[in-house]
């Protein structure tokens, strides 16, 4: 404990932030306290650094964000990487803060900073680092992550998220950045203005054609996040008419009121949305997370709304573009559905599959011009922005289902037919929240020790394990498909599974519901793989 004592201590006399001082003097006898926060410094996952807001090396703070900042203005440099940084920031709870040491940093090194003029989406700052020329960029964000989280998310000049090795360089370069006092600030760089925004918005006009249908309702939430102002000038600004916003989470909140995460995939956090649907007669619902990076979709059937997984709005968004005649590659992860691969097969398409992250889906090659993951994230312009962008997948959906509503189908009746054409390709994900990261080793380590030798009573064919380069294992069996990973981003472990269901005699729905007691029954097969 001594040890542990000492380096908070040392902590304490370096730490930049009065505040972050006072908050760990406060915690200092607590040995528990101070074990989770001195339990090792944040490290750049899938989404870069993301962590709890809270003194000491292991959080987001603003000695942490100095840090970093100073460790990659340092990279930059001796990389000889000409330009800018360009930051931008969401509304969480130090956004703003982080986003202007950032600056001061930069400016402290001599490198021009150039901030997003307010909180605005993720896609308009990955967008901002290609427009301006610049450097890198830095956005300060914890996406969909619960209210007491953020993160520094750093995308390198072409537009793209940092990858290997060039993350393990950046930790190295802000290891050596030795004493935080020492680091020199500079002034606050420049705020740029709202032509950089008008910019985006013009940009993702640009995705959707501009004399197709526009007849549609749209509810709309942004879920207290950032999307909503950029979202709406969108869809008008495409000639859409002004979508219907949930009241209750239209404006940033970085508390999250209304929901219990804000992330669309949790259970409740599209009611409201839902029940404005309802109200307003809507066509379609749609919800972006916080910094509008994802989108959620539901669609109104017969029998009430249907929220759409993220691999059938993957697969809608790819055969909309398909059938337009957008030449190149479509591309999506290991953990997703495999219905693109048997699209672009019948397509004639260039297919492509990466580890999960859009880190990797926008370097499937030079001639990428789709990409998508699951958990709802869709790259529909790459030449525009490389990165997830839910601002721009949103008004695809909406020209796509408005398409759709003048032959008076609905986005369902458009999976049917993939389904007619390719099978059901049922998709489901168990999903495990975990207060100590050490479960999730252990059910990793649990499914490597005894994978399963059988899925569904079909012998298993394959065991794929992507150690040392990534932490998942793969389990196949004929038509059925076990994915199991840490989350990057969450305290989650996460499996993703996939089966297969031919349509025997045009029944789609019973394919469906033959899936749908199938992946019951695979859930709890993986659920005791893993010692769950």
């Amino acid at each position: 404990m001594s040890e542990l004592r000492a380096e908070a201590e040392a902590w304490l006399a370096d730490d930049p932030d009065p505040a972050g001082r006072d908050e760990l003097r406060a915690v200092l006898d607590d040995d528990q306290e101070l074990r989770e926060r001195f339990a090792g410094p944040l490290t750049f996952g899938t989404a870069g650094l993301r962590g709890p807001l809270r003194a000491g090396p292991n959080g987001m703070n603003l000695a942490v964000v100095r840090g970093a900042a100073a460790g990659l203005v340092r990279w930059l440099a001796a990389a000889d990487v000409d330009g800018p940084l360009v930051v931008g920031y969401d509304a969480r709870h130090g956004s703003k803060a982080f986003a202007e040491e950032t600056a001061r940093v930069a400016r402290g090194a001599g490198r021009r900073a150039l901030v997003l003029p307010r909180p605005l989406p993720t896609p308009v700052l990955a967008f901002a680092v290609r427009h301006l020329g610049a450097a890198a960029g830095v956005m300060v964000t914890a996406s969909h992550n619960p209210p007491q989280d953020n993160g520094y998310k750093v995308y390198l000049g072409d537009g793209s998220q940092i990858v290997p090795p060039a993350d393990r360089e950046i930790e190295r370069a802000i290891r050596a950045v030795g004493p935080l006092r020492d680091v020199p600030l500079g002034d606050a760089g420049e705020t740029l203005g709202e032509d950089v925004v008008e910019a985006y918005v013009a940009g993702a006009l640009r995705t959707v054609q501009p004399d197709g249908p526009r007849d549609l309702v749209v509810a709309y939430t942004p879920m207290h996040g950032v999307g909503r102002e950029v979202f709406e000038a969108a869809v008008t600004g495409a000639g859409f008419a002004a979508p219907a916003v949930v009241a209750e989470q239209a404006d940033p909140d970085p508390d999250f009121p209304t929901v219990a995460f804000p992330n669309p995939e949790e259970p409740g956090a599209t009611d409201l949305l839902l029940a404005l649907a309802t109200a307003r007669g809507a066509d379609v619902a749609i919800a972006n997370d916080p910094d509008a990076d994802r989108c959620a979709v539901a669609y109104r059937g017969g029998d009430g709304w249907r929220l759409l997984r993220g691999d059938e709005v993957g697969v809608l968004l790819a055969d909309h573009l398909m059938r337009r005649g957008v030449k190149g590659r479509y591309a999506t992860t290991i953990v997703s559905s495999s219905l693109l691969s048997r699209m672009c097969e019948a397509h004639g398409a260039p297919y492509g599959e990466t580890l999960t992250g859009f880190k990797w889906i926008v370097r499937a090659g030079d001639d990428l011009v789709y990409g998508y993951e699951e958990a709802l994230g869709y790259c529909v312009a790459p030449g525009y922005v490389r990165d997830k962008d839910g601002i721009t997948a949103a008004l695809l959906v909406c020209e796509l289902a408005a398409e759709l509503r003048t032959r008076g189908r609905t986005l369902g009746d458009r999976l049917d037919e993939l389904a007619l054409r390719h099978g059901v390709h049922a998709t489901d994900q168990l999903s495990v929240r975990v207060d100590d990261l050490a479960d999730i080793a252990a059910a990793m380590a649990t499914i490597r020790r005894r994978p399963p030798v059988e899925l569904l009573d079909e012998p298993v064919h394959a065991v794929e394990d992507l150690l040392p380069d990534a932490d998942v294992l793969i389990v196949r069996a004929g038509t059925t498909r076990v994915v199991v990973r840490p989350s990057g981003t969450e305290p989650k472990l996460k499996a993703y599974l996939e089966v297969v269901e031919p349509v025997d005699g045009g029944d789609v729905a019973a394919a469906r519901e033959r899936a749908r007691a199938s992946l019951a029954a695979l859930r709890t097969q993986t659920a005791e793989a893993l010692g769950l």
